[in-house]
């Protein structure tokens, strides 16, 4: 498969909501898109919509050019077959209903060219589930945003067994190049990394609530106010490793075991066993060696004190 070029069309599959973002991503990064929805609703709803998002964006000085311009890279057709022609990257973003996938991966896999990459957006369904049994199905995988993508970069990449190397790398290479920040899921999961980790805390926010421990108005004023703003920043394990000296290791033989205790109230039992804090400890000093742990506080404090300060300035 040839490298990803700016100047090749994708083609985004489905004008919900994520379909249209997903069209402003690429066009923004001066990549021609062509966008299908089986919905004359929706196909007449996209230009309309791209403008209104693209408006917003210039309010906030978060353009390089003109909306205009960014919208004439925008292509809305009414057959799919005219949508992927020629497209080096298909992004489908249909609902999400297995049945479905398999019939819209199976007319894609029969209608792209055969070195388009073919992405799903879908937020818990597998790459196995529906495009197994397809003749291209080397070049299936997920791609699951943030929502929406052209504000939130992260984006999983989520190969199936089944998936070519070159597929996956072709895929990061391209949504790098328009501003994405692409993760590597090494297996397949369901729900991936994104949902799976909200998933744990929406949980937990539920069961707070049920058992009479906190209003919904006030778990939610401790993610924003509290864990939010640190995580604006800084992931969970680098908040942990910040906030004990001696780093995630000490953390872990501190905390690790009232987590386990709270963890159990919930029938969980996923202990931080010594092999696996070992693990994190090893990658954490690989990314912070232990004599950059001081200035890396410092840096987080700094963020934070920015981030305070645009508040207060808004």
């Amino acid at each position: 498969m040839k490298q990803p070029q700016p100047s090749s069309p994708v083609a985004v599959v489905g004008a919900g909501s994520i379909g249209v973002a997903f069209a402003l991503v690429f066009a923004r990064a001066n990549v021609p898109v062509r966008i299908w929805d089986p919905a004359a609703s929706r196909r007449s709803a996209v230009l309309p919509e791209l403008e209104a998002r693209l408006g917003d964006l210039a309010s906030y000085d978060l353009l390089a050019e003109a909306a205009g311009t960014i919208l004439e890279r925008v292509t809305v057709c009414d057959e799919l077959v005219t949508a992927v022609a020629g497209a080096q990257y298909v992004q489908e973003c249909a609902p999400e209903r297995v049945e479905l996938k398999q019939e819209l991966f199976a007319e894609l896999d029969r209608l792209a060219p055969p070195q388009a990459v073919l992405a799903s957006s879908s937020s818990f369904l597998l790459a196995s589930s529906f495009a197994a049994d397809l003749p291209g199905r080397g070049r299936c995988l997920v791609a699951h945003p943030g929502n929406p993508p052209y504000l939130i970069p992260v984006i999983e990449l989520v190969p199936a067994p089944f998936t070519e190397g070159v597929a996956t790398q072709r895929a990061e290479a391209l949504l790098a190049l328009v501003g994405l920040s692409p993760v590597h899921v090494r297996r397949e999961v369901e729900g991936f990394i994104f949902n799976r980790l909200q998933g744990a805390l929406l949980r937990e926010a539920y069961c707070l609530v049920r058992d009479g421990v906190a209003s919904v108005k006030d778990v939610d004023r401790v993610v924003r106010d509290g864990l939010g703003r640190r995580w604006a920043h800084i992931g969970p394990f680098e908040t942990a490793d910040l906030n004990t000296r001696g780093g995630i290791a000490a953390h872990a033989e501190r905390m690790g075991p009232s987590y386990a205790r709270m963890g159990a109230e919930r029938g969980q039992d996923d202990a931080w066993t010594p092999d696996l804090v070992a693990q994190v400890e090893r990658e954490r000093r690989a990314i912070l060696p232990a004599e950059e742990w001081e200035a890396r506080v410092a840096w987080r404090d700094r963020q934070l004190m920015a981030a305070l300060k645009a508040r207060q300035g808004a």
